[in-house]
């Protein structure tokens, strides 16, 4: 009596790489140039600065590329792909979304090169990028009568024009016009960060985690967003008190959302604790800030990096992971190479707040945070970037 044996299905083979799979939503080309982008330009920052020989130079370009190369454009990427299931009609996609990719390459390299014309040129790409992603998402939600998202084109709008008011700034070298517009254009992050989180962190975490049940705190959220918007318009008239005021209470409804998400019941998932990591980051950072503009004695560059790195980033290495595998079709599991990433981008935070208190050891801790941020984000890119290339799995 012969015994069968069972045969395997083969497994599907992998699929090429494709152009229109890869221009189909915004997340796909914009989560890999801006976290290659993030990867390559602090390794200028730290290890060659001498490059930055451009009117935007220094210190200037870091933060600009920072807050508005990296960090932003993964919040146009989010938005445009979650803009696609809020209304039915997907805002950026094929043509447009390659030539909004081209404009954000053309930014970059424009601030890179160095001379007039290619900072102008910088300039004019940079803001053609965040008007083609205004316009489109304003499109999206208005042709869908989506009322609740018809504020999310006017905050890509704020964010454009307080690039474009930087951008001028660090042109004529007004330090402190700079950083006035540098501060009023991180808090228009911060308000589309916490408006994007407060969605989907509570959501997130309530698929995740069997019989939990979190409030989506609508009503404390809109005050949240409204002390937010209070706190830039009063930096950019430049009334500190007020400011403080706001920021003070937009940090602290952040730090008691993060209470009511019950964060002792995703301790055993990664892909929902460095979301509420990154939310926590940012509350403490807004309240740092708080402090600053009350005239408590910090480190001047404490709050930002706080609310940039702690707050931010930690969010946006989520994110970028925790989304790319739903719109992926993949399982919504993060495996060693993702956790990873999650802890080395949480070293790289410990390191560089370290690294702002004076001491021998501060120029070593900077170099270490680099290191550290090179690799979370390395390690992101070798997982995602050959899905991100190719047609859904």
């Amino acid at each position: 009596m012969s015994a069968t044996i069972p045969l395997k299905k083969p497994a599907a083979p992998t699929p090429a790489p494709n152009l229109h799979a890869f221009l189909e939503l915004a997340f796909r080309p914009l989560y890999l140039a801006g976290t290659a982008w993030a990867l390559i330009a602090i390794a200028i920052w730290v290890w060659a600065p001498q490059v930055l020989t451009g009117p935007l130079q220094g210190i200037a370009w870091h933060a600009h590329e920072m807050l508005w190369g990296f960090i932003a454009t993964i919040a146009v990427a989010f938005l445009m792909t979650a803009g696609a299931n809020w209304t039915g009609i997907n805002p950026l996609k094929d043509g447009a979304l390659g030539v909004a990719c081209l404009l954000w390459l053309a930014a970059r390299i424009g601030f890179l090169a160095g001379g007039e014309t290619m900072f102008w040129l910088g300039v004019a790409a940079e803001l053609g990028f965040f008007l083609l992603a205004a316009v489109a998402m304003m499109r999206s939600v208005y042709r869908a009568k989506n009322a609740r998202n018809y504020a999310v084109p006017w905050l890509l709008v704020a964010l454009g024009a307080a690039d474009g008011l930087y951008l001028v700034a660090a042109h004529d070298g007004d330090y402190a016009l700079l950083m006035q517009r540098f501060n009023v254009g991180l808090l228009a992050m911060a308000l589309i960060a916490l408006l994007i989180a407060r969605r989907v962190i509570p959501f997130f975490a309530m698929r995740a985690v069997a019989g939990l049940q979190l409030p989506m705190q609508t009503r404390i959220g809109q005050v949240q967003l409204a002390a937010c918007g209070v706190a830039a318009a009063c930096l950019l008239a430049g009334q500190k008190l007020p400011a403080a005021v706001a920021l003070g209470l937009t940090g602290a409804i952040s730090l008691l959302q993060v209470l009511r998400w019950k964060p002792w019941a995703v301790r055993g998932n990664p892909l929902l604790w460095i979301l509420y990591a990154g939310y926590a980051g940012l509350g403490v950072g807004l309240l740092m800030a708080a402090c600053a503009a009350a005239g408590a004695s910090l480190p001047p560059a404490l709050p930002v990096h706080m609310i940039a790195m702690a707050g931010f980033s930690v969010l946006i290495i989520g994110m970028v992971t925790r989304t790319a595998l739903g719109h992926l079709g993949r399982p919504l599991a993060a495996d060693r190479s993702m956790v990873a990433s999650y802890v080395l981008m949480l070293l790289a935070v410990a390191l560089r707040l370290a690294a702002l208190a004076p001491s021998a050891f501060s120029q070593a801790a900077l170099h270490l945070s680099a290191a550290a941020w090179i690799a979370a984000l390395a390690l992101y890119l070798w997982r995602f970037a050959p899905l991100l290339i190719r047609p859904r799995g």
